[in-house]
């Protein structure tokens, strides 16, 4: 009697464990995906280039002098505010004056001899008139008026470029502004034989500066007039400063055989923390959009697997005529609505990172496909397996086999 009890305990045992099974434990459908879907939503657009480059004036002008000589005077010095006309510094003027009063008395004698020669010749002209003098006499007259003459015009324009090199030893400012640099000392000798040397750098206006920035060729593309920059710059670590575009050079620069252009980035600079020189790292906002339709840049790379779907009972209607004579502004999306997925061409604008601007094609409610993910994936159990309910009690191997040496 005992035994028959076992027995009929151990199959309602069995039954009841086969109950448990067949609520607990099911088989995942191979063929089970999910649809990833989106619709069009309100985003904003934004593309930037990053550059770095340097702040400077964006007038600066190099002071130097014609002529050569010893600074006998300097007036001003690093930060001298100027105006112009406003003298700088002055060249020792002893030789240039000499030269000049030297200049002056030859222009003086030349001239005593042009009037002598020139009443000599009216003279001599009048005279041949009335056949009373010789042709050579008349000629020699008027020979003699000619060189007079000459001589004076050149003493004139000799004593012109005496003057001008004198008032050259008086080094006055072109512009008012501040000077940023000296570069020569009271006493120092300059020349000017072969090249003008400099003597001092004046910057217009330092409430106003630009950013030089070096642009590489990837991204100069993107970069136009009237863009709005924001930069930094490493004296200022928590400080953004805003400027706009305001040319892109044409000429490119090789270095280490990387190709870059020349961003010119107007700034203003009220307060002066911008100094000369500052090295800047700036951020160009190439495309900058609000307010627009946009779909994830995922839905448009999204080609389904038509066979697996299908599978899967969704009807596929792929309309083969759509991709043909597409621009490009233009791009296949794929709509779902209920099992039904369809493709639709939809004209694009601005892209950044995340989004793409969709300017025609799609409705508000559409509902377009981002992916296909498959059941199995979410459970983490490939297609077929056998899905353990978390009431079963769960048995490592290495249990079992420490059981079994038991």
């Amino acid at each position: 009697m005992k035994k028959k009890n076992i027995i009929m305990i151990a199959v309602a045992s069995v039954v009841v464990l086969a109950i448990i099974i067949h609520f607990f434990v099911k088989e995942t459908p191979k063929e089970a995906f999910r649809l990833d879907t989106t619709t069009l939503s309100t985003n904003k657009i934004m593309t930037t280039v990053t550059a770095t480059g340097t702040v400077d004036p964006i007038t600066e002008i190099t002071v130097g002098t014609q002529v050569s000589g010893i600074i006998s005077k300097i007036y001003v010095d690093y930060n001298s505010i100027v105006k112009k006309g406003q003298i700088l510094a002055e060249l020792d003027k002893t030789n240039l004056q000499n030269t000049y009063n030297s200049q002056l008395q030859n222009l003086n004698n030349s001239k005593t001899q042009y009037e002598f020669q020139q009443k000599n010749f009216l003279r001599s002209k009048e005279l041949h008139d009335q056949n009373l003098i010789s042709d050579i006499d008349y000629e020699t007259a008027k020979y003699n008026f000619d060189l007079a003459e000459t001589s004076y015009k050149l003493n004139q324009s000799n004593l012109k470029q005496a003057q001008t090199n004198l008032n050259y030893a008086t080094i006055k400012s072109p512009i008012n502004g501040v000077v940023l640099s000296r570069a020569v000392q009271e006493g120092q000798t300059v020349a000017a034989s072969f090249s003008t040397p400099t003597l001092f750098d004046i910057a217009q206006d330092l409430t106003k500066m630009q950013v030089i920035a070096d642009v590489d060729e990837a991204d100069i593309g993107g970069v136009k007039d009237g863009q709005r920059v924001s930069f930094s710059v490493d004296a200022f670590p928590n400080d953004t400063f805003s400027g706009t575009v305001t040319q892109v050079r044409l000429k490119s620069t090789v270095t280490s055989n990387v190709v870059t252009y020349q961003v010119v980035v107007n700034t203003p600079n009220k307060d002066l923390k911008l100094k000369p020189g500052l090295t800047a790292t700036i951020t160009i906002y190439t495309v900058e959009k609000n307010d627009v339709a946009t779909l994830p840049n995922k839905a448009l790379n999204f080609k389904p697997d038509i066979e697996t779907l299908q599978k899967s009972g969704y009807t596929i209607e792929n309309n083969p005529k759509i991709s043909k004579n597409m621009n490009e502004n233009e791009r296949i999306v794929w709509l779902v609505s209920g099992k039904t997925i369809r493709n639709v061409k939809v004209e694009v604008g601005d892209a950044d990172n995340l989004n793409t601007e969709i300017l025609s094609g799609l409705a508000k409610n559409d509902s377009i496909v981002l992916d296909t993910k498959s059941l199995t994936d979410q459970t983490g159990i490939s297609g077929g397996a056998t899905q353990r309910s978390p009431f079963l009690p769960n048995f490592h191997r290495g249990n079992q086999q420490g059981a079994a040496k038991k």
